[in-house]
């Protein structure tokens, strides 16, 4: 893991613990505060699973499959170009595992609170970790696209900005 990624990852591991923290001392379970009708919401759930619940109750396996990715990942940015877009895009990633392991080791569940209503679909609630790992991942997908996943001589010198 690179310096920089680290430390945005222990930013935005903080900020991600802080917001739940509020979220779970100020809201009743299951109560919904409108910030945008008919759109986006505050609501606070307890979600023992993954993405869209998947695999509820599985606290053991969701906590090695987030450890297996997390070393995955480290040994994956070695191979992407050393710049500022990939530098943030595996920040986000070790900040969203991150958050939402540390919830899963200590309370057995994930804190999600944001709700959105889209075109009358009710969007699963989600929290800021879940952002930061779908955020990342577009940036790496982008990567990929670009070519910047493979470090070639000439490149390790051009992109030491990460």
């Amino acid at each position: 893991m690179r310096k920089k990624s680290l430390i945005i990852a222990i930013f935005l591991v903080v900020i991600d613990q802080i917001v739940k923290i509020s979220i779970d001392n100020f809201l009743r379970y299951s109560e919904i505060i409108e910030l945008i009708p008919n759109f986006f919401y505050i609501s606070k759930v307890y979600n023992t699973g993954a993405a869209w619940s998947m695999l509820s109750g599985e606290i053991l396996i969701l906590v090695g499959v987030s450890l297996i990715a997390m070393l995955f990942l480290i040994n994956y940015q070695k191979s992407f170009q050393n710049n500022y877009r990939n530098t943030m895009a595996f920040g986000l990633i070790y900040g969203g595992l991150l958050g939402n392991l540390i919830d899963r080791i200590i309370y057995g569940h994930v804190i999600d609170y944001l709700k959105m209503l889209i075109f009358g679909y009710n969007f699963p609630i989600f929290n800021l970790a879940d952002v930061a790992i779908v955020v990342g991942f577009i940036l790496l997908i982008y990567a990929v696209i670009k070519g910047e996943d493979k470090v070639d001589s000439k490149n390790k010198r051009k992109h030491k900005t990460g």
